[in-house]
C-alpha cells in the first residue's frame, strides 16, 4: 500500500522529460512479461465509458473502475497530445487536474519548446493499491509499471531520436480522487526510474 505523497516525477523533467522519460512512454504492463496481452489496455483502444454502475456493483467496485477509467484516459489523451506536443490541448484537463494536469502540461510545452513529439504508444496495466475511504472511496491510489521501449520522442523536424537515455519498466503511482461533480481525475502522478519495476 502507498502512504503518504506520490513520489515525484524523476526529475520533474519527469514528462517533458517524461514524455522523454517514460513517457517515453511505451508502456508494457510488469506481469505481461514485456509483451502485451489481450488484457492489457493500450492507448488507441477506445476509449473506456464510465457508465453508472449497475445497483449490484458495491460503490468501492465502481470508484475503483472509475479511477482506473482515469488513469487509463489521462495518458491516452497525454499520449495524443504529446504526437505534436500540444500542451494546450483541451483533452489534457479531462481526466487530469492540479499536479498532475500541471505536469502534463510543462512536459508537453518543453518538449515543443525542444522542438520534440512523441511516437508509438504505451500499453499500460494499472492496479488499485488503495482506497480511502474503504465503502465509498473518494479517493484511489494506482500503481502501474511500464515500459518506455515503444514510446519514443523524436525531433520534429527531421524524426531524429531524441537522447533520452535508457528505457524500460519503471514503476508510476497515482492518485485518483473524486471530484465535486462526481466525476474523477488524477490529481497527482510520479513516473520512477528505469528499474524500478
Amino acid at each position: 500500500m502507498i502512504k503518504g505523497k506520490v513520489p515525484t516525477p524523476v526529475g520533474v523533467q519527469a514528462v517533458g522529460a517524461a514524455t522523454a522519460a517514460f513517457f517515453v512512454l511505451a508502456l508494457t504492463g510488469c506481469s505481461s512479461g514485456g509483451s502485451s496481452g489481450p488484457d492489457s489496455p493500450t492507448l488507441d483502444s477506445p476509449a473506456p465509458t464510465i457508465e453508472a454502475p449497475p445497483s449490484s456493483t458495491s460503490p468501492a467496485d465502481a470508484a475503483r473502475e472509475q479511477a482506473v477509467a482515469a488513469y487509463l484516459g489521462m495518458w491516452r489523451n497525454f499520449a495524443n497530445a504529446a504526437t505534436t506536443s500540444d500542451w494546450q490541448s483541451p483533452q489534457l484537463a479531462q481526466n487530469a487536474t492540479g499536479n498532475a494536469l500541471s505536469t502534463l502540461s510543462r512536459g508537453l510545452y518543453a518538449d515543443h519548446y525542444n522542438g520534440l513529439v512523441s511516437r508509438g504508444q504505451p500499453v499500460l496495466n494499472p492496479q488499485v493499491s488503495s482506497t480511502d475511504p474503504a465503502s465509498a472511496p473518494t479517493k484511489v491510489v494506482i500503481s502501474d509499471c511500464g515500459d518506455s521501449t515503444n514510446w519514443t520522442r523524436v525531433r520534429a523536424d527531421n524524426g531524429q531520436p531524441a537522447n533520452d537515455g535508457p528505457s524500460g519498466r519503471r514503476q508510476i503511482n497515482a492518485i485518483v480522487k473524486k471530484a465535486v461533480d462526481g466525476s474523477w481525475k488524477v490529481t497527482e502522478f510520479g513516473v520512477l526510474a528505469v528499474g524500478t519495476c
